[in-house]
């Protein structure tokens, strides 16, 4: 069932893109446990990383995220987010995966087939207009080809053209290493998943650990993830991406109903109070179940804007 929902997406005809192709486009929590001693003030959503020290090497956050940021169109078996990419970043999301598909000279958002009436440029209008509001804040963005089969060289002039002639350069942190907090407020982390590309190189065995097992179905999945956070608590270095999204069997939203749940449940109990450094958590839905504010708990406090240091 899951390989026929794979097939799905990948064989069934796309929304058209042809008319937007010719041109581009607080909440309070309270915080958790983190080690050493607790959060005990309130931050916004908009605004958590600011409780963060700036020293604070990027593997060392906890960073919610969502998979396949920008799929919202296509029915049950695509959509794998129902709010908009300003919406999760105002919602505490700090990692989005973007699948572009290269058409023109432009980058088309997509989930397999099915364009997602969504321009790379909108993605990165929307980043841009909320690190200029937050500037405490970072993104980190898995840049990635979907539905297209360009040659990498031409994946990353297309890019190019976005940095260069369309002025978001500046939007970008491109340099190959993970930064610490500090270094990267501001900016747009890039973590490319395509050759030749600028950045941080997306997978990297040297700098990330990645769970990413998209076929398991949901009752053999949550092991996976339940483990790779024990990882990630237990031996820390590398950055750790857990991914809690999986196509198998059901789809995306009847999956993440059964996942995210476990993930709040671990994460909220005292067991993983003191867990720090769990990395990138991509997921599906997470705005359905609070899943940003549980995450956002498992990182480190420092004394800035009025957090109370360890």
């Amino acid at each position: 069932m899951g390989l026929d929902r794979r097939g799905f997406l990948r064989g069934a005809a796309g929304l058209s893109a042809a008319g937007a192709l010719a041109g581009l486009g607080g909440t309070q929590f309270t915080a958790g446990a983190a080690q050493r001693a607790p959060v005990r003030s309130r931050v916004s959503l908009q605004d958590w990383m600011s409780a963060v020290p700036d020293a604070t090497p990027v593997p060392r956050l906890t960073i919610p995220g969502t998979h396949d940021s920008g799929a919202r169109i296509g029915g049950p078996w695509v959509a794998c987010q129902n709010s908009a990419v300003e919406d999760q970043l105002a919602g505490g999301i700090r990692f989005l995966d973007v699948r572009c598909r290269a058409v023109d000279d432009v980058f088309a958002i997509h989930h397999g087939a099915f364009y997602q009436e969504l321009m790379f440029g909108d993605v990165l209008n929307a980043c841009r207009a909320f690190l200029q509001a937050h500037p405490s804040e970072t993104v980190l963005m898995r840049v990635k080809q979907e539905y297209s089969e360009v040659s990498a060289g031409e994946f990353r002039r297309i890019f190019d053209i976005y940095l260069d002639d369309k002025g978001y350069r500046p939007l970008f942190r491109l340099d190959a290493g993970l930064p610490s907090l500090g270094g990267a407020r501001g900016k747009v982390v890039l973590l490319a998943d395509s050759d030749g590309m600028p950045g941080v190189r997306y997978g990297d065995p040297q700098l990330f650990d990645i769970q990413d097992n998209y076929m398991a179905e949901p009752f053999a999945k949550w092991p996976k993830v339940e483990a790779q956070f024990r990882k990630a608590a237990g031996e820390p270095g590398k950055l750790y991406v857990n991914y809690v999204s999986t196509a198998a069997l059901l789809p995306p939203r009847s999956n993440a109903d059964r996942l995210n749940p476990q993930v709040k449940s671990l994460l909220a109990g005292s067991e993983a109070a003191g867990w720090t450094g769990l990395g990138i958590v991509p997921m599906d839905f997470p705005n359905a179940f609070g899943l940003a504010e549980t995450l956002i708990g498992h990182n480190v406090p420092g004394p800035r804007r009025g957090i109370a240091p360890p």
